[in-house]
């Protein structure tokens, strides 16, 4: 079952997408050959990452204005140690003050998200609009875009052909997570234990242990490939690879 119904994305929407899709997928087809599809995923991807990109610029901003006031903070945390009340209220009424959102980083996350769910959708759909969905029978090499890890595992194991291709997707995947989780202990330890130890948690309540779990989700992603539509798969392999590069551009 798909994890956003039809009554959510309408058939007209679901076909232009999917329309736009072949189309790209053709203009890329004397490059790609059969890949073209999954070539053209990975472009429709970067597409929309460009699109955030002005938001990340904005979160990475907001990241470093959080870090030039820790100072202030810290004296805030001193003055009002008997007193989390008031220090929370401090901690709100500084930032307030001077225009930084402790959420701003949330953003381009999210508006990512309608893409992804179109994704899996458009991918796990047998038919768009009462006819057959022409773009299961793409693939990314051996892999048929619309099949699963499963599917390949059933198929000839995890070193068969298709098989073969969530290896490649996994070694992406667990290149990138390690990358990613090494910049952030690096990071963590560069401000005294990040930016919760320094007043995150008194401007959103549990925020400090979001922040202690992040590093570590980036070796999700290897579940989501797991379990996703390749298609799907394709596209948060892509988007988590721009976001690695992002953010050691953004907050070097």
């Amino acid at each position: 079952m798909s994890v956003v119904s039809a009554s959510v994305l309408p058939a007209s929407v679901l076909s232009a997408f999917a329309g736009a899709v072949e189309h790209l997928a053709d203009l890329l087809q004397p490059l790609f050959h059969a890949s073209a599809a999954a070539a053209a995923i990975v472009l429709v991807t970067a597409l929309v990452r460009l699109l955030v990109h002005p938001l990340s610029r904005a979160a990475a901003r907001g990241q470093k204005a959080r870090t030039a006031l820790q100072p202030r903070v810290a004296e805030l945390r001193k003055k009002y140690r008997k007193d989390p009340e008031r220090l929370q209220k401090a901690v709100l009424a500084l930032h307030a003050e001077e225009k930084v959102s402790p959420l701003s980083g949330c953003l381009p996350g999210l508006l990512q998200l309608p893409a992804f769910f179109l994704l899996y959708h458009l991918f796990s759909s047998t038919s768009i609009g009462g006819d057959a969905n022409g773009l299961l029978t793409h693939r990314l090499l051996a892999a048929p875009l619309g099949g699963r890890w499963s599917d390949a595992l059933a198929g000839g194991g995890a070193f068969g052909p298709a098989g073969l291709v969530y290896v490649g997707l996994f070694a992406v995947v667990a290149v990138v997570a390690t990358f990613n989780f090494l910049r952030a202990r690096r990071a963590s330890a560069g401000i005294g234990g990040g930016a919760g130890a320094a007043g995150g948690e008194e401007q959103v309540p549990g925020l400090a242990a979001v922040g202690k779990v992040m590093p570590f989700m980036s070796f999700a992603t290897l579940v989501t490939v797991a379990v996703v539509p390749l298609a799907a798969a394709l596209y948060v392999v892509t988007s988590t690879a721009w976001s690695a590069v992002e953010r050691a551009v953004l907050y070097r």
